[in-house]
């Protein structure tokens, strides 16, 4: 008999699929790279032709992303006599002298907040709706399913302005509640779909029994249904975070300064001369932080979300 499987892969097969592998993650991430590493080089190195790999490491970057500065005269910065702190020695460099924090801090808060906030909203709303659709007869469901599926597919820019209207109408332009709600209302549509999946996955026996041992509905729903879903709620809440992270149309029209997130921000770092690029990429890394390590908080839950369902018993 011979030894060939078809289930098993050749070791060829497990070099050539190794490589490819290597391969792909080795070009996803080298933008990624890029990005820190610009966030240690000088304005000069990070705009110098040809692109320079190897460069001496400074944190200027990041001080020009959380300080705003002044320029001085060379008699000012004698009589101030020398730097005080690591910082201040940097920014001296440039005969300048640092006037006060910059807004991003700020405007990272405001995108803690309106992330989270919606993330957890369209979650939650959309657990509820999708438990509604999976063990309720909904009148005319599978059209109400289309319906909120479609409001996904429509272009942000095609809705910014009626509701760039109806938010100054409200009160509600610039403000951590308008935007929480608005993410909330286009992340539902996927936090439905998706959690409408994971719960017809779940077998109805098991609230059934619940039921018969006294339990109600809600709290059958609590304790059998939310435990078995945790996986597909933990993968739609990394998509939506996703979504209200990095959004940016939204953000320049409706926010322009309480409630701004730091999408629209980062790019209006100015340097020295024009763009400061080293500053960009360092607020650009920061902001890449919190969604990293969410996902990676959540990548036991994510990996058994995307395969839940995926082989019937």
């Amino acid at each position: 008999m011979s030894g060939y499987s078809v289930t098993e892969a050749s070791p060829r097969q497990k070099t050539i699929a190794a490589v490819l592998v290597m391969t792909y993650t080795l070009i996803t991430l080298m933008p990624l790279v890029w990005i820190i590493a610009t966030g240690f080089k000088t304005p000069a190195d990070a705009i110098s032709y040809p692109p320079k790999v190897i460069f001496e490491p400074t944190l200027e970057g990041y001080v020009n992303l959380f300080t705003t500065r002044t320029r001085v005269t060379q008699e000012q910065l004698q009589a101030m006599g020398p730097p005080q702190t690591w910082y201040d020695a940097i920014v001296r460099q440039y005969d300048m002298v640092i006037a006060g924090p910059s807004r991003y801090g700020e405007r990272f808060l405001n995108s803690v907040i309106i992330g989270f906030g919606s993330t957890f909203l369209s979650v939650f709303l959309g657990t509820l709706a999708a438990y509604a659709f999976s063990r309720f007869k909904v009148p005319l469901k599978d059209d109400l399913l289309f319906f909120i599926l479609s409001t996904r597919m429509m272009p942000p820019i095609a809705v910014a302005i009626p509701i760039f209207l109806m938010y100054r109408t409200l009160g509600l332009s610039d403000t951590h509640l308008g935007m929480i709600l608005l993410y909330t209302a286009v992340n539902l549509s996927l936090s439905v779909w998706l959690l409408k999946g994971f719960i017809d996955e779940i077998p109805r026996e098991y609230e059934e029994a619940a039921l018969i041992d006294g339990y109600t509905r809600f709290q059958a729903f609590v304790k059998v249904v939310l435990p078995q879903a945790s996986t597909g709620i933990a993968a739609t809440a990394v998509f939506c975070l996703i979504f209200a992270w990095n959004e940016y149309a939204f953000a320049v029209l409706l926010t322009s300064g309480t409630a701004q997130t730091a999408p629209p921000f980062i790019p209006t770092i100015i340097g020295v001369g024009g763009q400061d690029w080293p500053a960009v990429a360092a607020g650009a890394t920061l902001f890449l932080l919190p969604v990293m390590v969410f996902t990676i908080l959540l990548r036991k839950h994510l990996l058994r979300g995307i395969t839940f369902g995926a082989v019937r018993k």
